[in-house]
């Protein structure tokens, strides 16, 4: 318990206690990058966020690769956050009264189990997509049907975050950043791969799991709040000169938070992303946030 504080009852009136809570709010916005809103290629972006309780949220963000190689990159990144929440979905249902367990299962398996489900249902998925829409299939050498090719033309990224009442896990296959914002400072949750260039590890190459990189740890009992978690795609990254001023810009956003409000930084959020984009990277800029606050309720007593 944070706080309470409470008021007796006076000639017959019902007393009210009020404690605070934890509440959780998450939005997020993707937008069109400023050079392929000139090039005409739409986004290439996706993202999800399913809430499976008030204390329980799922949240997924891919980046399409976009390139002439990948010209289904937005419907993998669509299928990519699709898979992560429903596999994740399914295991927090499967130990819905065993939160422990998964705990345990998760530190244990999800390097390798859960990368590789991934990995698995996303291609899965995408050779299905791919004829039902009767989309040319590619042939190798001996005259059978590619899938490796079939693949990378639907290359994504994927960055997920499960938060619950007992644990945080996070998943990273590719670039982007899965951020956490608090009185402490900024932290990447992930430390992920940097790989020069342009090129990053994706869903579409063999054995994509190998290159998975997750993260789970127990959620602390007297967590200071607010807090912000931010899953953003590289183009909000790369619009700045240096990770100085991109840490700088996500304490912005969290002081926004704070100062004015979810409704507030979520009305505006598309905008931001759009200038952001325009003045920096001009790529896609997808970025989705769950914000940790204390909040007041009162009960008849």
């Amino acid at each position: 318990m944070c706080g309470k504080s409470g008021s007796k009852a006076e000639d017959g009136a019902v007393a009210v206690e009020r404690m605070l809570h934890m509440i959780r709010r998450v939005f997020g916005a993707s937008v069109q990058g400023a050079s392929h809103i000139r090039s005409g290629r739409e986004c290439q972006d996706s993202f999800k966020k399913l809430i499976k309780d008030e204390d329980t949220v799922i949240l997924a963000v891919a980046d399409g690769h976009g390139s002439d190689a990948c010209p289904y990159s937005k419907t993998g990144s669509y299928v990519a956050v699709n898979v992560f929440c429903k596999i994740l979905g399914d295991y927090l249902d499967t130990y819905a009264a065993q939160p422990e367990m998964l705990f345990t299962f998760l530190k244990r398996e999800s390097d390798i189990k859960i990368a590789r489900e991934i990995d698995t249902q996303w291609k899965h998925r995408i050779l299905k997509l791919h004829t039902r829409c009767k989309r040319e299939v590619p042939l190798d050498g001996s005259g059978n049907k590619d899938k490796e090719a079939i693949y990378r033309m639907y290359g994504s990224t994927l960055l997920g975050l499960v938060l619950t009442r007992e644990f945080l896990f996070a998943f990273q296959l590719g670039d982007g950043d899965i951020i956490k914002v608090s009185e402490e400072g900024v932290c990447n949750i992930i430390e992920a791969d940097k790989i020069l260039g342009t090129e990053t590890h994706s869903l579409s190459k063999n054995e994509s799991w190998n290159k998975a990189i997750t993260f789970i740890r127990k959620q602390e009992e007297n967590k200071q709040l607010p807090v912000m978690y931010m899953l953003s795609t590289d183009g909000l990254a790369n619009s700045y000169k240096d990770d100085h001023e991109f840490r700088k810009t996500c304490r912005d956003y969290y002081e926004l938070l704070k100062e004015h409000g979810v409704k507030a930084v979520s009305d505006q959020l598309k905008i931001w992303l759009q200038e952001t984009s325009e003045l920096g990277s001009g790529d896609d800029i997808t970025a989705l946030f769950a914000y940790e606050m204390m909040q007041e309720q009162g009960f008849a007593v």
